[in-house]
């Protein structure tokens, strides 16, 4: 069955009311598909809310106009946290795309002793929420992943977090595949490191708060890699897991 096309909403979804489509949407559904109305499209809730069956009721210069039909009803997935110490530049860029793509649900940048950068400014977030959504149209995911404001590595092993288990990258310790074959979570929390990896303090703060060593072989991989190949091993395991 063709997939029809899918469109980032302007606004929240309402079943009750027409949606829109404007701005680098807009392009892509009148320009580069050419799209017209009355043909069939997608619209995903740019607030989390899923995404809805639709077709084009009109299309002007500044907006097309969609009537929503169905909400779509998306497969259970468990839902997977990339917990990702910042990097410079480009290649956090990198991660927050890929990282969507591989399936994750929530991208939480983190500031470890080693990381190398401490502050990211409004317009990168801006970037990364871009980046993000248009890899979920791309992969297919029912929903926008969720970016946090970059937090303290002490902030994230303080929280507690319930029903989840919160694995943190470790060289040499046992490999992601074989420790989530013994666990079930209800969710998943991947904790990757910067370049050189977590200090003594910030590994021993999270064995207290009961994050489990969590490895990937004999390689010695850089941290965008890394955290990209934990994702994909974990990702497939809990897609194993479910189907």
């Amino acid at each position: 069955m063709k997939v029809a096309p899918r469109f980032l909403a302007d606004q929240p979804l309402d079943r009750g009311a027409p949606a829109r489509v404007s701005g680098a949407e807009l392009h892509h559904l009148r320009d580069l598909m050419r799209l017209e109305a009355g043909d069939a499209v997608t619209l995903i809730d740019p607030t989390g809310g899923g995404e809805f069956a639709g077709h084009i009721r009109s299309v002007a210069r500044d907006c097309a106009i969609i009537e929503l039909g169905m909400p779509m009803v998306a497969p259970t997935r468990t839902p997977l946290v990339l917990a990702m110490a910042l990097i410079k530049g480009p290649r956090m860029d990198f991660i927050v795309e890929k990282a969507v793509e591989l399936g994750a649900t929530e991208l939480w940048p983190i500031v470890a002793a080693r990381s190398q950068m401490a502050t990211v400014g409004v317009e990168r977030r801006r970037r990364w929420n871009r980046l993000a959504a248009a890899a979920a149209k791309q992969s297919l995911a029912s929903k926008l992943p969720s970016i946090r404001a970059p937090l303290e590595f002490s902030e994230l092993v303080s929280a507690p977090y319930p029903d989840t288990l919160a694995l943190i990258c470790v060289p040499g310790a046992t490999p992601i595949a074989r420790v989530l074959d013994d666990h079930r979570p209800a969710r998943l929390m991947l904790v990757c490191g910067p370049e050189g990896g977590f200090d003594r303090s910030e590994l021993a703060a999270a064995e207290r708060a009961g994050f489990v060593a969590a490895g990937l072989g004999r390689s010695r991989l850089r941290s965008e890699t890394a955290a990209l190949a934990a994702l994909a091993v974990a990702a497939a395991a809990l897609d194993a897991e479910g189907s």
